[in-house]
């Protein structure tokens, strides 16, 4: 195992101890503890937007702390569920008396502490608490099993938009809960990745092979394979996007692909150039297109990608700026 670390024992300390430091202005923590990481300027009386999840997928969770987006984040360790008392301490640092909207993946422990931390909020606090689940991962056929990945970006954005126009918690909820059922997303894994703490790859897969579906913890996709050129693996990837969406012609979208980690800008772009070409055959118009690292999984080689399907409401909540450490928006 090659990684700059200290110790694999303190790497998500070390690595928060570093973020705090580069951004004293904008992120802080509570109750003493650096998994419990919030923004530095809570507006008053604006609707809290929380999130939270394991460690290992920077910029997500935590990288969308800010403005015009979210306001605090529950720190796991790599690839583990943070646990509810660090997410009920976000919540009471973030709650300005109009109450948190969660919004994280569905897995099993984050769901299991998300909602303890809810009933602990209410019971303990008064806080209203409201979720909102990702479930944009089309490599698991029922809707109710999808993991939440990379589109859980676009939940981020219109919800925390909707907040900034200081909008009551139910309509921020409906929001977020608008964007999460019209994103879908599909990836592609083409080496593992290893845990600091396990010193090994998480998996194996062959230098010439590449594995359609995989999840972002390494979890097992729905073909394995030889590895292909960039156009058949894009179409193959958008096949299902576009069959689960079944979106008619001359709808505005939004295209997102995300790099796993170690996948270089240039065959991210290179991708899109193909994502575009299927999307206008289509008779689709993209408004917006983000390329780069939105969710890795540690040193991933892989790439996927997110179609986020806009109305004008969701238009107009995505073009809205934002600004977090690892994000920056303008009006579009």
């Amino acid at each position: 195992m090659k990684k700059i670390i200290d110790s694999p024992k303190n790497f998500v300390n070390d690595m928060l101890r570093g973020i705090y430091l580069a951004h004293p202005d904008k992120l802080t923590y509570v109750d003493d503890d650096m998994h419990a990481m919030v923004k530095k300027d809570i507006t008053p009386g604006k609707v809290g937007i929380a999130t939270g999840g394991g460690s290992g997928h920077l910029p997500l969770f935590l990288g969308y702390i800010g403005n015009g987006m979210l306001d605090g984040c529950s720190v796991g360790e790599v690839f583990q569920s943070s646990s509810a008392q660090q997410m009920l301490s976000v919540t009471k640092a973030v709650d300005s008396g109009a109450g948190v909207l969660y919004i994280f993946g569905n897995y099993g422990g984050d769901k299991l502490n998300f909602e303890l931390s809810a009933e602990m909020a209410d019971m303990e606090n008064s806080i209203r608490v409201t979720s909102v689940i990702g479930k944009d991962d089309v490599a698991t056929d029922n809707p109710e099993n999808r993991r939440g990945v990379a589109g859980i970006f676009f939940v981020y954005k219109c919800a925390g938009a909707a907040a900034a126009e200081m909008l009551d918690l139910d309509e921020v909820t409906r929001i977020a809960q608008k964007a999460a059922d019209n994103v879908r997303t599909m990836g592609v894994a083409l080496t593992p990745c290893t845990i600091p703490r396990v010193g090994h790859p998480s998996f194996e897969i062959g230098e010439d092979e590449m594995e359609l579906g995989m999840g972002i913890h390494g979890e097992p996709g729905v073909r394995r394979g030889q590895l292909t050129t960039a156009s058949e693996i894009v179409t193959e990837m958008m096949e299902p996007i576009l069959k689960d969406m079944q979106l008619s012609e001359g709808t505005e979208v939004a295209v997102l692909v995300n790099g796993l980690g170690s996948t270089p800008l240039e065959e991210q772009y290179l991708a899109y150039g193909h994502i575009h070409d299927i999307l206008s055959a289509c008779g689709l118009k993209v408004f917006h297109v983000y390329v780069g690292e939105f969710a890795t999984a540690m040193e991933m080689a892989g790439f996927s990608i997110s179609v986020f399907k806009l109305d004008d409401e969701l238009k107009r909540l995505l073009a809205k700026p934002a600004a977090t450490p690892f994000f920056i928006q303008p009006q579009l």
